[in-house]
């Protein structure tokens, strides 16, 4: 049996990161399904393991660690190959920074909580997801346009250059949601063009919130 353990639910943009992260790493985890609409995140157990009541968390050799750049940082220093941040320091600070555009700049704004606490009313939240998936998507297609032109390199195929990285862990499942909150993203080729990249590996594939076993029962 695998020694990781992955705290998840199906359709949480958090958990669908460290997912691909760990299926890009090649690495076999079990699943723990925490329903977000159902409170299980509110739950003293699982509270002990993320004290913001959220998910992913990963047990590592009976360690659990949150929040979900930690654990793919983690993830990278014990298993540094295949790689997700570039070895070149000028590079990883850009795709560190794709990935704290999603992270702290657009997710936080759209999760359950921040909406629990907005409005009751779907009609009131979704402008406001529209609203800040368009500026947090605005400025990662403007960067990857600037690590282009900077790089000499061309145009990436994925979030960063022509592998996967971090980046790409955080961009997939942010257009996830902004496909399914109807986001225009014409605006945004590069984006687009990069998740279709990304979506093809067989890692997005296995991470997909519609791959997973706890989706059945919940899908709506």
């Amino acid at each position: 049996m695998s020694d990781l353990v992955l705290y998840t639910y199906w359709r949480s943009s958090s958990a669908y990161r460290v997912r691909l992260a760990l299926g890009a790493k090649g690495l076999a985890y079990r699943s723990v399904f925490v329903n977000l609409l159902q409170g299980a995140q509110k739950a003293g157990d699982h509270v002990a393991r993320s004290p913001m009541g959220a998910v992913p968390c990963l047990e590592v050799a009976g360690k659990t660690f949150a929040e979900s750049v930690a654990i793919i940082e983690l993830l990278e220093e014990l298993h540094p190959t295949p790689a997700l941040l570039p070895r070149d320091p000028f590079a990883r600070a850009r795709v560190r920074a794709l990935v704290e555009v999603v992270n702290s700049g657009t997710q936080p704004l759209q999760n359950l909580h921040t909406l629990e606490h907005l409005s009751p009313d779907p009609e009131v939240r979704k402008p406001w997801i529209q609203h800040f998936i368009t500026r947090g998507l605005t400025a990662f297609e403007a960067m990857m346009a600037t690590n282009d032109r900077e790089s000499g390199l061309g145009r990436s195929k994925f979030a960063y250059g022509d592998t996967l990285t971090m980046a790409d862990c955080f961009l997939l499942p942010q257009v996830y949601n902004a496909r399914r909150y109807h986001v225009d993203l014409a605006p945004f080729p590069r984006v687009a063009a990069a998740c279709d990249t990304i979506a093809a590996t067989e890692a997005a594939r296995a991470a997909a919130p519609e791959a997973q076993p706890d989706a059945v029962a919940d899908a709506r």
